[in-house]
């Protein structure tokens, strides 16, 4: 019998072993995928580059051509990282959203936080209210911020009630969603015609308007919340096995899920402040990083954010292909991704169990 288990433990152990490599090589490969991503990104445009240009460029920019220099660091880099440090932000905010409700459809813009945020910019942008004074400076990001914090501590809220099932939850969501639109249809109706273009640039999403200033504010923010998010990863990772199992643990669970809405309406409020409403981002980023890495979060936290960055900077790339010498709205082509991985998820879940 004794050594029946000396032979098992050191099994299981290769198996653990052999796992761990196993995804460590999915977080690499998909690393340099991004990498390849960024690179064809700042290729295409109204001028194409070949790949070695822009690497010579970005390698050695005083070897460069004036024009060339300027449109690949002033232009391009800003936009390609821009989709990158978004992506990274919206599909971490989904995947932590989904780990504290134990939903799988939830997203920042499922359960109506992007909404939210859109609209507390568009509040700024039209009527020049300042949901918090103190900052009037930052009025625009500063809105969208706290609306999508009140968005998200209330269903926060909702969800602890007794009774309350998942479905509830994504329904409440839902109606959020229309509530926050209706409301931005109405600032629409009554603004400028300069006021009303700044919101459409919400409702459609882009990336053009990135700035290096905005690119370092919003790799700031994942910054600060990824190695947040990583000291509490054995806390995520037990929430998983349910609140009680999470309890018997030892951990808080409604601090746990508290301090996480309050960094994930961070992560979705700032990109959406910077770059308007983009959607589905938040909701396949996280699903693809679990398919391939599993639920571990010292995993599943860095696949998120890899595979979210990855799959917005794919589709920058594609907003410039499909229609020669423009660029499309990014939010128009995450949709089109988005709607049939969202219908896939519903019809996959009333078969089984999330």
């Amino acid at each position: 019998m004794a050594s029946t288990i000396e032979t098992a433990l050191p099994a299981s152990g290769d198996i653990y072993r052999s796992l761990t490599a196993r995804r460590l090589a999915i977080l690499i490969g998909l690393s340099l995928c991004l990498l390849v991503s960024i690179a064809v990104d700042m290729a295409y445009g109204p001028a194409r580059y070949s790949l070695s240009d822009v690497i010579s460029t970005i390698w050695n920019p005083a070897g460069a051509g004036n024009q060339l220099r300027v449109v690949i660091w002033d232009i391009r880099m800003p936009i390609a990282l821009m989709a990158v440090t978004v992506g990274a932000c919206l599909s971490l905010a989904g995947a932590q959203m989904q780990t504290i409700l134990a939903n799988p459809l939830a997203s920042p813009f499922t359960l109506g936080i992007s909404a939210a945020a859109g609209f507390g910019a568009a509040l700024g942008l039209v009527a020049g209210v300042a949901v918090f004074p103190a900052a009037v400076q930052y009025m625009v990001p500063a809105n969208a911020f706290l609306m999508a914090m009140l968005a998200s501590l209330f269903i926060y809220s909702v969800s602890t009630l007794r009774g309350v099932t998942v479905e509830t939850i994504v329904l409440l969501g839902i109606a959020l969603v229309f509530t926050f639109n209706a409301l931005l249809s109405l600032l629409e109706y009554l603004a400028s015609e300069q006021a009303l273009a700044a919101v459409v640039f919400w409702t459609m999403g882009s990336l053009t308007k990135a700035t290096w200033a905005k690119v370092a504010v919003t790799f700031g923010v994942l910054v600060v919340c990824v190695p947040l998010f990583a000291r509490r990863a054995w806390a995520l990772t037990a929430l998983r096995l349910g609140d009680d199992k999470a309890a018997s643990f030892g951990v808080n669970v409604k601090g746990l899920r508290l301090e996480t809405m309050m960094l994930v309406s961070l992560l979705a409020a700032i990109p959406v402040s910077f770059v308007g409403t983009i959607g589905f981002v938040g909701l396949v980023g996280p699903h693809i990083a679990r398919m391939l890495v599993g639920e571990d979060q010292r995993f599943f936290l860095p696949g998120s954010v890899i595979c979210g960055a990855l799959l917005l900077s794919v589709t920058s790339v594609v907003s410039k292909m499909l229609i020669p010498g423009a660029i499309l709205p990014i939010g128009v082509i995450t949709a089109l991704v988005g709607v049939p991985f969202f219908f896939s998820l519903i019809f996959t879940n009333r078969r089984r169990a999330w």
